[in-house]
């Protein structure tokens, strides 16, 4: 059976960047392979169930899946515009230092270091001196071609 809108779709997927950096994957080996299972101590590696066309994951992984049938590995490249984008100015936005530093209970955010928006997103800090903080909440895999292997489980 091959996959359509509305499947149900079981799948074990490694993600790389153009460099072959692995950014995320399914599979407990690589993550350990990689230092992700480290970085992410808390984090369950077990394959993913998704519903195609409920847009649970980006556009290029739904189109590529489309198609494929059970027991089928498969390697989806995806440019940034069907993944998460290019980066955009509207995404970094600008804080008075006193104000942000009043929020953060008197800590001054440094360069490099992450926030959180009260919407859940994450951002970097990009800048910092007296009179503003930039925060980045592009996201961190904006402007990126991702590279996906897939290995389709299974097909509802």
């Amino acid at each position: 059976m091959t996959i359509a809108t509305g499947d149900s779709v079981t799948l074990e997927y490694t993600g790389r960047l153009d460099d072959e950096t692995v950014f995320d994957t399914s599979r407990q080996s690589v993550a350990e392979e990689t230092g992700l299972a480290e970085a992410q101590p808390e984090r369950e590696y077990t394959p993913l169930t998704v519903e195609i066309g409920a847009e649970q994951v980006i556009e290029g992984m739904e189109e590529g899946l489309i198609g494929l049938e059970a027991g089928e590995t498969e390697t989806l490249t995806i440019p940034p515009e069907k993944a998460y984008g290019e980066p955009t100015d509207e995404n970094i936005q600008e804080f008075e230092t006193e104000e942000l530093r009043e929020m953060l209970g008197g800590q001054t955010p440094e360069e490099g270091s992450y926030l959180e928006a009260q919407n859940g997103s994450q951002g970097e800090v990009i800048h910092v001196d007296e009179e503003v903080v930039r925060v980045d909440f592009n996201p961190r895999l904006a402007g990126e071609t991702l590279t996906f292997d897939v290995e389709i489980i299974d097909v509802n």
